[in-house]
């Protein structure tokens, strides 16, 4: 589906989806909660159906995919993708895009019904169903953070869909400030563990022990049928307790290509020189998307020249840093509807480009962003990171495979 243009949808549905020219339309609109992206699909769901391949691989399901970082790092670990739903227009776009054979689901997921999710994998069962419930209302960034807030309780939608689903593992995450929120984390371990007919249990797993040149930490409840699963499975494969360094950040960009002020490049221009660029540039055919450089205003760029790399670029905000070569990069975040860059490139006098987010959050280059600048910004920031997720799921598939 085009993001700018309608003509995927059907003929009753082919309104305005979201002001393309002023994505902060509704910000001054009372009927409009608070930061309620006007990029949600809030009507009835949309349905896409997929191919479905007769495989031997166990099935996943992911409910609010996002992107699918998730999802990507899934089928790194061996999984074939079956579906994707979320909310985010653009993030349905990009899902879609990336995984061509997989069904997507469009729409508010309490408008979706496990049903609807049973007639789109037909005869086929599922082996694991994934959940990245929204994170804004536990995340430490967030000025507005509360217990009561809503968002904070998307995780009984989850639990609809395990009851009826019945899968035969299920993971479920979130940011670590679930775990200082309330008993938000005892509360989702009971419930997934009842519905689902498991025990589930949650652990703070680190980016950079999964090879992710981020430092990043997500919350993970994982629970396996008729097996207790233990995190000591999820091997760590950098750090000290390994024979890899942590990834930093020149060996996660350094290969691209430099860029100017507004400037884009499609084109490698030098050979890679780590083992991450080459696992990053694997199946992309050296054809190089999403690398274009923000367009700053002088300000800016005389900001981010005069900032020493490793330091920050504002005074109030100690994570908008301008990176260095040979440091791990600060946890990236959305950058939420301003169109904002929070991360100075450590050579260059610029923010970085989407491509760089994406090899920062470990996403393949072969992975393409869609929706725009701003959006994709939306996108990268708020996706698990591919290489934790497959950490995951390699452990997860060992059990699946009788091997633990």
């Amino acid at each position: 589906m085009d993001i700018n243009s309608t003509s995927d949808f059907p003929k009753n549905q082919q309104l305005a989806l979201y002001p393309i020219d002023n994505p902060i339309a509704n910000v001054w609109d009372k009927s409009v909660k608070v930061e309620q992206s006007s990029y949600y699909w809030t009507k009835d769901p949309i349905i896409t159906k997929g191919k479905i391949i007769k495989t031997k691989k166990p099935l996943v399901a992911e409910l609010f995919c996002g992107c699918g970082g998730t999802s990507i790092g899934f089928e790194m670990a061996g999984f074939k993708v079956a579906l994707g739903a979320d909310i985010l227009i653009p993030a349905i776009e990009t899902f879609k895009h990336n995984h061509p054979n997989s069904a997507t689901v469009l729409g508010d997921i309490k408008k979706i019904t496990p049903e609807q999710i049973k007639a789109v994998l037909g005869k086929n069962s599922l082996d694991v169903l994934i959940g990245g419930i929204p994170c804004q209302g536990f995340s430490i960034n967030n000025r507005k953070r509360f217990e009561d807030d809503e968002r904070n309780f998307m995780y009984k939608e989850f639990l609809r869909f395990v009851k009826v689903l019945q899968p035969k593992a299920v993971v479920l995450e979130n940011v670590s400030g679930m775990k200082s929120t309330g008993n938000f984390v005892e509360t989702i371990e009971n419930s997934l563990s009842e519905v689902g007919g498991m025990s589930v249990k949650s652990k703070l797993l680190y980016a950079p022990d999964y090879g992710v040149p981020q430092k990043r930490s997500r919350l993970v409840f994982v629970g396996v049928k008729g097996k207790k699963f233990s995190f000591d499975t999820i091997q760590k494969t950098h750090g000290p307790s390994t024979n890899s360094a942590y990834v930093n950040i020149k060996d996660a960009i350094g290969d691209l290509p430099n860029l100017n002020n507004g400037e884009e490049k499609n084109q490698y221009n030098q050979k890679p020189f780590s083992n991450y660029q080459k696992l990053m540039r694997q199946n992309s055919r050296d054809n190089l998307t999403n690398h274009r450089s923000p367009k700053h205003p002088k300000s800016t760029i005389e900001r981010i020249k005069s900032t020493e790399p490793g330091k920050p670029m504002y005074p109030k905000f100690k994570q908008r840093i301008r990176l260095a070569w040979d440091i791990l990069s600060p946890t990236q975040v959305s950058g939420g509807i301003r169109p904002q860059f929070q991360l100075g490139h450590p050579s260059d006098n610029r923010g970085l480009s989407i491509r760089e987010r994406c090899r920062i959050q470990s996403f393949p280059d072969h992975f393409e962003v869609k929706g725009g600048t701003v959006q994709a910004r939306v996108q990268t920031g708020n996706a698990v990171p591919p290489l934790l997720a497959k950490a995951v799921g390699l452990a997860i598939k060992k059990y699946l495979d009788n091997e633990l």
